[in-house]
């Protein structure tokens, strides 16, 4: 178990994108004068800053503000002698009454920023409050936000799928408005050797990814496999069952479209190492129709899958298309899991985990 943590910790730590779609990057020896742009764009640095801290620039910007206003008041009162205990002349007109030191002071600021106001100390309260209500508003709407309704399967498989070599990855719209013009690609992210020795890090290769319903502009209402046919253009026409888990290399996959209800546009991404592609697999189907009319998406089985049989290389799939010969290796293992017999037969029980549409 010590084993297989150590293991998991690695592959967490190598990651390029994690898989909910963050970047693991960090700028090192930016010049002092890049940092200022984060200043000047101050707008898009309060949106994207963390809520705790939006949080405590609420608060902090309130309560500096009316600490600053009783510190004037204190002074006006101290410098006219308006605080109590002060020797007063007679006929002595006061500034502010009722104020006999700081709490009192500070007491006074906030209720002049809070209540009905007046001048610039209420000028200053409204114009926190409307910028601080216009972060927390931009902050709420954020594309990013649209984008956690749309998942991934959480491994990749490879399988032959309408006479190719395929592999093949889940995508679904949790949400029943739409994606509109959305658009699949993927890279493929690996550290690579040029012919004259240099090493090159992150180099990046373009991966084509296809569905039955097109390329582009997608009918996304209900749950898509992603398909990438290995070919010999591919960069994964050399691999082989066997040489696959020993690879270094990760797959990015991208996922662009506008949301419906807001008109914003917005990306989703996954990665997957060797370790979550699963060769010789496919996935369990998960829609279903029911006796009234309506489709079902059972999300129990969105990332689960089945052993099925698969050539043990795409070499071995040109050289024998019936895979005869070719696959000896996987027929003498112990078939897992259960036969693929078709939607019609899937047995889709009512629970939390099925969306209808």
């Amino acid at each position: 178990s010590l084993l297989c943590k150590t293991k998991w910790f690695k592959l967490s730590k190598t990651r390029l994108v994690d898989k909910d779609g963050r970047c693991n990057i960090e700028f090192g020896n930016i010049k002092y004068r890049n940092h200022l742009g984060y200043v000047v764009d101050f707008w898009t640095t309060f949106v994207e800053v963390r809520w705790r801290y939006v949080l405590l620039m609420f608060v902090a910007s309130f309560i500096g503000s009316w600490f600053v206003f009783s510190l004037l008041w204190y002074w006006i009162a101290q410098s006219n002698g308006d605080l109590m205990g002060q020797n007063r002349a007679d006929g002595h007109v006061r500034c502010v009454d009722n104020m006999d030191g700081l709490t009192t002071a500070f007491l006074y600021s906030l209720e002049t920023q809070t209540t009905i106001g007046y001048g610039g100390r209420s000028l200053i309260g409204v114009f926190i409050n409307c910028f601080i209500c216009g972060v927390i508003l931009a902050k709420i709407s954020l594309p990013k936000k649209r984008a956690k309704t749309v998942t991934f399967s959480d491994t990749a498989v490879i399988c032959l799928n309408k006479e190719s070599l395929c592999l093949l990855i889940r995508v679904a719209n949790l949400r029943k408005t739409l994606l509109i013009g959305s658009q699949i690609y993927g890279k493929l992210v690996r550290t690579t050797t040029t012919a004259d020795g240099d090493t090159v890090i992150l180099d990046q290769v373009d991966i084509d990814f296809v569905v039955d319903a097109g390329k582009d502009n997608l009918f996304f209402v209900c749950p898509m496999t992603l398909y990438h046919a290995i070919d010999r253009s591919s960069p994964f026409y050399e691999l082989s069952a066997n040489s696959l888990p020993q690879q270094d290399f990760e797959l990015v996959v991208f996922l662009d479209g506008t949301a419906e209800s807001t008109s914003s546009s917005c990306q989703v991404r996954t990665s997957y190492v060797p370790q979550e592609i699963q060769w010789g697999h496919s996935f369990l189907p998960i829609i279903s129709r029911t006796k009234t009319g309506k489709y079902r998406v059972d999300f129990s089985n969105f990332s689960k899958s089945v052993r099925v049989t698969t050539p043990h290389c795409a070499r071995c799939f040109e050289k024998d298309p019936d895979l005869t010969g070719c696959n000896a290796e996987d027929d003498q293992q112990e078939k897992s899991g259960i036969d693929n017999l078709g939607f019609q037969v899937i047995d889709i029980h009512d629970s939390v985990d099925v969306t209808k549409m």
